[in-house]
């Protein structure tokens, strides 16, 4: 599980990206790199990590569900996830 503080860094960034999202698209048709340059570094989007919403794991993530694979296996399994079952034969 990760720290608390990771998980709300990344939230942070993701806020930072949509607030800037338009403005960035503006400069970049413009072609003003300076003022480009000037917005926050972690208004970038290339700086967000893939998390799972629910232990902030960054590897091992499914992006259809949003959860690692741990905690993906471990809803499914409890049936907590519409439309997946366990495959059985």
């Amino acid at each position: 599980m990760a720290k608390e503080s990771i998980k709300a860094r990344e939230v942070k960034r993701n806020k930072l990206v949509a607030k800037f999202a338009e403005k960035r698209k503006q400069l970049k048709a413009e072609g003003n790199w300076e003022e480009l340059q000037k917005l926050p570094r972690n208004s970038s989007p290339v700086r967000l990590k893939n998390r799972c919403q629910l232990t902030g794991r960054p590897k091992g993530y499914i992006r259809h569900f949003g959860l690692s694979r741990n905690q993906f296996r471990k809803l499914a399994s409890e049936g907590k996830i519409p439309g997946v079952t366990k495959a059985s034969w």
